[in-house]
């Protein structure tokens, strides 16, 4: 066992007590000084190395004069606030979560989900501009420096206690905070930060509390169809999405704000706005599929699924969950590539070993292979239902699970029911695959949320969810001559 002399750890620790000292930089905000082990070329460097991992990890959104909409109006906050030499890089991602985040040197991004529920340019610069404070204010550089300060020391006592190193992966700890947020003092500053440079922008300060109101409304209705849908809620990290309009600490910093003001302040080009917005997919994207009713279906990859009547769907990035009525029950289904002469028994036995009362079957005109895993899961009943079908360049695997070997028993009909049910697409099946979509319409006299929701394909909640795009959230209804979104295919 390695163990470091006492002389060794404590100049260790005195390295690093140092560099805490020397390591003292100027807040561009506040004039004081903050803990920072970076210099501000590497800044920019660690910014560009992260910018290339989540291009990796999400898609850009394909749609130039929307993506040029994006930039200017950053580039346009980002020249008035409190680091206007960053090059700044706005990207509108192809997500339909509503979020957005910033990293270090500059690089700040938007989902497609959040653009949804803005109705004006102002409110759109509200949130661009608390993201840039998040950058003038180096909050993820003095996250990452108390990261690397904090695995420093780890490293120094593990490897004296003979554990190894230290293994902290520090573009974690900055993108999870940038996700999440920074903490209520730091989101905060950077509400303060997002209304000074509106106001300096030209803007109309008070838009952010416009937008506070919008993300709360958005985040309260997500929160009751995540319990209502069994699922963890999808929020936006930002304070003023967890503050009331009427917050005290909110009001004061928007207040300050207005001293920055010119006198005669840019409109919030509400109607070119929501004109930019016409045609945008709405909803997951069509590389992720879309559950319509009782059906997976997906247009880019030619396959639909079905779910047996009383179970529901949940859509995910990377698998497609069938959820049984009964509680802890339900099928997971995953893709992976297939070669030309792959076989699905020998494909499936080849990845998890020899299974029971195994069969092949045939799902549409492709062929497939199913069985039981026992003894080997971490199932409840101790066994799992397996399957496995080729469908060209693809295969698709089943897993099916159960609580109890009585629930097993019962759902085992209907998890072989769903792998067989795996076929291309018909006609109809596609025009039903296709995202739904923001449209542009303007409201006539006696037009209601009601009769403009209309029945909206996949969408059970169309009217509150018409409104809550709309800035109506929970009992407005539109005036005549009112652009208005509404959601088609």
């Amino acid at each position: 066992m390695m163990r470091l002399p006492r002389w060794a750890k404590a100049l260790l620790l005195a390295v690093v007590a140092a560099a805490g000292g020397s390591s003292c930089a100027t807040n561009p905000v506040t004039g004081g000084k903050d803990f920072v082990l970076m210099s501000e070329a590497e800044e920019r460097q660690l910014g560009a190395e992260y910018h290339k991992k989540i291009l990796k990890e999400q898609d850009v959104f394909d749609d130039r004069a929307l993506q040029a909409y994006v930039d200017r109006i950053g580039q346009r906050l980002a020249r008035v606030s409190h680091r206007p030499k960053l090059d700044y890089q706005f990207t509108v991602l192809d997500d339909d979560s509503v979020n957005a985040f910033a990293l270090p040197g500059g690089y700040i991004y938007i989902s497609r989900g959040i653009l949804a529920y803005f109705n004006s340019e102002a409110e759109l610069a509200g949130v661009l501009g608390h993201e840039i404070g998040h950058v003038t204010a180096r909050h993820s550089v003095r996250q990452y420096s108390t990261a690397t300060a904090t695995g420093i020391l780890g490293s120094i006592l593990l490897i004296e206690s003979g554990a190894g190193q230290a293994a902290g992966d520090l573009f974690n700890v900055v993108h999870t905070a940038a996700m999440r947020g920074f903490g209520r003092e730091h989101e905060l500053e950077s509400d303060r930060l997002g209304a000074e440079y509106l106001a300096r922008a030209g803007y109309d300060s008070g838009e952010m509390l416009d937008v506070i109101g919008i993300l709360k409304d958005q985040e309260l209705y997500e929160i009751h169809r995540a319990k209502e849908e069994g699922r963890e809620p999808r929020i936006y990290h930002g304070v003023f999405s967890t503050h009331p309009d009427n917050d005290a600490r909110l009001q004061e910093v928007v207040r300050a704000a207005r001293k920055y003001e010119v006198e005669d302040p840019r409109p919030n080009q509400r109607e070119a706005y929501l004109e930019l917005l016409d045609g945008v997919p709405f909803g997951p994207p069509a590389s992720q599929g879309v559950v319509d009713d009782h059906q997976f279906l997906h247009d880019p990859l030619d396959v639909g699924v079905s779910a047996p009547k009383g179970w529901t769907i949940a859509n995910r990035p990377d698998r497609v969950v069938f959820e049984a009525p009964e509680k802890g029950a339900g099928m997971i289904m995953t893709l992976e590539p297939a070669g030309p002469n792959d076989n699905p028994r020998k494909r499936l036995t080849d990845a998890l070993g020899e299974i029971d009362d195994g069969e092949r079957f045939s799902a549409g005109d492709h062929e497939g292979y199913t069985g039981i895993l026992t003894g080997r899961t971490s199932a409840g009943a101790g066994r799992m239902r397996v399957a496995l079908v080729i469908k060209g360049e693809q295969a698709w695997f089943f897993r099916g699970v159960a609580p109890d070997d009585k629930t097993f028993d019962a759902l085992d009909d209907d998890f072989v029911a769903i792998a067989k049910s795996l076929h291309a697409l018909t006609a109809a099946e596609r025009e039903r695959a296709q995202p739904l979509h923001i449209r542009i319409v303007r409201a006539q006299p006696g037009d209601t949320y009601a009769s403009l929701a209309g029945d909206t394909p996949r969408l059970k909640d169309a009217e509150a969810r018409t409104r809550l795009l709309n800035g109506d959230w929970p009992n407005g209804e539109p005036k005549p001559g009112q652009l208005v979104k509404v959601l088609r295919r």
